[in-house]
């Protein structure tokens, strides 16, 4: 240091440096921006909402223009006076200024009202060489691109979350471990705020590196820091409400957002459009607002958690329009709305890790084309055998339209699906294959189609990063069937035989209505097929639209307690939790539509009892100490809060959340399984 003390601002800065990660590009531009006399442009606008990392961008500008040896001043709005006076007064240039000047501007948005004087005197007073970074939420106002002289002279920079390359390196740099970058990345989608607060989370759990799974919903406190950072400037209540709405809907409309607001604000929705329109982190499409992923996922996590009534209320509304418009919608715009309806059910504990969820707004499913053949038959052979690969080339060549390929941005196929019609096919091309040979004769025994009855049957789903696991595939295939299903009146049977695993998926296909049909199980070299089938007769379309629609709302009371009627698993897990929160309430606790169930009439300790059974039983499994701990003292044996059940198991919070989530699951098997089997003996 020459002699000079080193001070604190040194080791910041130090810090500062050593932590930063990515950017390469911007900085590459002003490198080259200070290699010529006169740089191509004037200024640099950089624009991004809050915590994308527009301030450390901004420090190491500062480096790069200090070691090129630049005369460099670093201001940062929020510690100015906001006049046009402090702000030419800070401008002091270190003398003596023997080459090029760089101004690095933070903070812009709260000089939003001397923007005119700034582009229209104090810019253009500076010298010629003079290179000016400006960073702010907002993107340059319309006066800056109308204007002739400053659209030549102005370098627009959208700032965007870090790449997972560079999102990994800021991980490694903070010591979480290698098992957990993925999942980070996903929960965080690269926004450099959110990596650092979940890393900091991390570092409090002692284990971290065992944790199966990290999501937002999950730390309470990130959400609520993030949020801090987005929404400073929301003007009202009602202005956060437009927020919830367009965060919850995957598609945002003036429409949309008036149904969503319900009565109270319907009135003020087109101006609450226009604001969302403007805010930097909501993006304007074709089809309406989409704010960005990571600000979706705060919002939405913290109503839930917060305010679960009103999330439940809000998600009402929003689904009730869009199934009115379904009502009458018809192909594109149909599959536009069976989209947006499967995007609401991302929160459902039992579909949320089926499909990456984001893909929905990303991916497209397209008819297969010549030169996907290849592509496909290898994802096949790659995870399913040669065998497979070939039934999937046979059917190819039989039923073509019956294979939707998902497509990234880039058009890429990256997985598809394969819905055949069994009553198309003949009886050499199902007998040829045993998958579609054991769904029809399952088909035959249980109810064959009349004359002109459609049958269908799920053949055959692969996508080529994860086969069969959450996958970005998944999504867009999941809608193109469920619009051919919604399309096909006539439809009699549907079945599903193309996952070779049933990890989770008893719980899906009985959300969506689908029964285990074991007897159509089949094995292709090797790997077994488990099939899962709906007979649409049943009630028809209609009433498979209508299961659909309700399943995820709170349970109706039930009219009396001798029904005998099983509840589905979807309800009957809601049932419980809603019990556990109710079990120091006998009056809600008698309203349980659990007290109708074969569990609890069974028990001799009615509802209460059994629920404190199921607790114990889970303490008794040494595996399950932990969970048990966790339930005791939320429910059993409650505290004021779960933060404070936290602080007395001696817990982080996110530590906390997970042994409670594994014990309440588990309780819910429990006590599901006596509802189907009876109390053990």
């Amino acid at each position: 240091m020459n002699g000079e003390v080193e001070t604190i601002a040194d080791r910041l800065h130090k810090a500062r440096r050593n932590r930063f990660v990515g950017r390469e590009a911007e900085l590459e531009t002003i490198r080259r921006a200070l290699a010529t006399e006169i740089p191509p442009f004037a200024v640099m606008f950089v624009h991004g909402p809050g915590g994308v990392g527009k301030t450390a961008l901004l420090n190491a500008a500062a480096t790069v223009a200090r070691r090129a040896g630049a005369a460099t001043v670093h201001l940062d709005a929020r510690a100015m006076e906001g006049s046009r006076t402090a702000l030419a007064s800070a401008v002091a240039w270190p003398e003596p200024v023997t080459g090029r000047r760089v101004l690095l501007l933070d903070s812009y948005e709260r000089l939003a009202t001397m923007d005119d004087w700034v582009r229209e005197r104090f810019l253009p007073s500076l010298p010629a060489g003079t290179l000016v970074v400006i960073a702010g939420r907002e993107p340059p106002r319309p006066e800056w691109i109308s204007d002739h002289g400053w659209r030549e002279l102005l370098r627009t920079v959208p700032l965007d979350n870090l790449p997972p390359r560079d999102a990994e390196a800021f991980l490694r740099a903070e010591d979480v471990p290698e098992s957990l970058h993925g999942p980070v990345i996903a929960a965080t989608h690269g926004h450099p705020l959110a990596l650092g607060l979940l890393a900091d989370v991390l570092s409090q759990c002692p284990r971290a590196g065992d944790l199966p799974a990290v999501e937002l919903g999950d730390a309470p406190d990130v959400v609520r820091l993030l949020l801090d950072r987005f929404l400073e400037g929301v003007p009202t209540p009602r202005h956060r409400r437009a927020l919830e709405v367009c965060a919850h809907a995957l598609v945002t409309t003036e429409e949309l957002l008036r149904a969503g607001l319900g009565d109270a604000d319907a009135d003020d929705a087109g101006e609450l459009f226009v604001w969302l329109r403007r805010l930097s982190f909501v993006e304007e499409g074709r089809e309406g607002l989409r704010p960005h992923d990571l600000v979706r996922e705060a919002l939405d996590a913290d109503l839930r958690w917060r305010d679960p009534t009103g999330y439940q209320t809000m998600h009402r509304r929003i689904r009730d329009h869009l199934a009115e418009r379904l009502r009458t919608a018809s192909g594109p715009e149909q599959r536009r709305i069976v989209t947006e309806l499967t995007y609401l059910k991302r929160a459902n504990p039992v579909l949320r890790h089926l499909i990456d969820w984001s893909s929905l707004a990303t991916h497209t499913a397209d008819a297969m084309g010549p030169d996907d053949r290849a592509a496909l038959l290898a994802m096949t052979e790659r995870y399913e055998g040669a065998a497979s690969a070939e039934l999937a080339a046979f059917w190819m060549d039989r039923q073509p339209e019956a294979f939707v390929v998902a497509r990234d941005v880039r058009g890429e196929a990256v997985g598809y699906g394969c819905r055949l019609r069994l009553d198309l096919a003949s009886p050499e091309d199902l007998a040829a294959d045993p998958g579609t040979r054991a769904m029809w004769e399952y088909v035959r025994r249980h109810g064959p189609p009349r004359p002109g009855e459609e049958v269908a049957a799920k053949r055959f789903f692969v996508d080529r990063d994860e086969h069969q696991s959450a996958a970005c595939a998944a999504g867009v295939v999941i809608v193109e069937f469920l619009q051919r299903r919604l399309a096909s009146p006539r439809l009699s049977w549907d079945l599903v035989g193309s996952y070779r695993d049933l990890d989770g998926r008893r719980e899906t296909f009985a959300f969506k209505g689908f029964h285990r049909a074991a007897e159509a199980d089949f094995e292709v070299d090797g790997g077994r097929h488990y099939v899962f089938a709906r007979d649409f007769r049943n009630g028809g379309l209609d009433a498979w639209v209508a299961l659909m629609l309700e399943g995820e709302d709170a349970l109706p009371v039930p009219a009396s307690s001798s029904s005998g009627a099983i509840l589905p698993r979807t309800d009957f897990a809601v049932a419980v939790r809603r019990a556990l929160r109710d079990l120091h309430r006998p009056d809600a606790l008698a309203r349980n539509p659990l007290n109708a169930s074969r569990a609890v009439q069974e028990h001799e300790g009615g509802l209460a009892g059994l629920l404190r059974e199921a607790a114990a039983t889970l303490g008794a499994d040494p595996r399950g100490l932990k969970a048990h701990r966790a339930v005791d003292r939320t429910y059993l044996r409650p505290a004021p809060t779960q933060e404070r059940a936290a602080e007395v198991l001696g817990l982080p919070f996110s530590t906390y959340r997970r042994h409670l989530t594994t014990g309440i699951d588990r309780i819910v098997e429990t006590l599901w399984q006596r509802e189907l089997y009876g109390t053990p003996r």
